[in-house]
């Protein structure tokens, strides 16, 4: 039981707030300019089922990631670890490839941070 409610429950909490937070962040906010932007490449904006359950694993692993950072270092320490393996090194990945909006950088960067700094609260909170 302890391992349910000290390990089990902090990751999958934070996992779902940052699986909630994106799809706040990516469907709610700023899909029009995702989809506008994708259009002038030409391409389709990907947000299918599948799309949406791989961002599901991606949110579990980054919970997963942040929960192992958080035995070993303080809740600063993790945070911009986690959210410099979890952001940064995604939006320098799909920037080579041409396809981030560098734009939305402005608004997606500050809300990347909170985003991994509440996960950590919970998983701070829970473990």
């Amino acid at each position: 039981m302890v391992f349910w409610k000290r390990k089990v429950l902090p990751i999958a909490a934070a996992g779902l707030w940052i699986a909630l937070s994106e799809f706040l962040r990516n469907e709610l906010l700023f899909k029009a300019y995702w989809v506008d932007h994708y259009m002038r490449l030409n391409l389709v904006f990907p947000s299918g089922s599948v799309n949406g359950a791989v961002w599901g694993i991606w949110s579990l692993l980054l919970a997963g990631g942040l929960f192992v950072l958080m035995r070993r270092f303080s809740l600063v320490e993790s945070g911009l670890t986690a959210w410099m393996f979890g952001f940064v090194l995604m939006w320098l990945v799909i920037g080579n490839l041409g396809v981030l909006p560098f734009g939305i950088l402005v608004w997606a960067v500050p809300l990347s941070l909170v985003e991994v700094f509440l996960a950590a609260w919970i998983i701070q909170r829970l473990s």
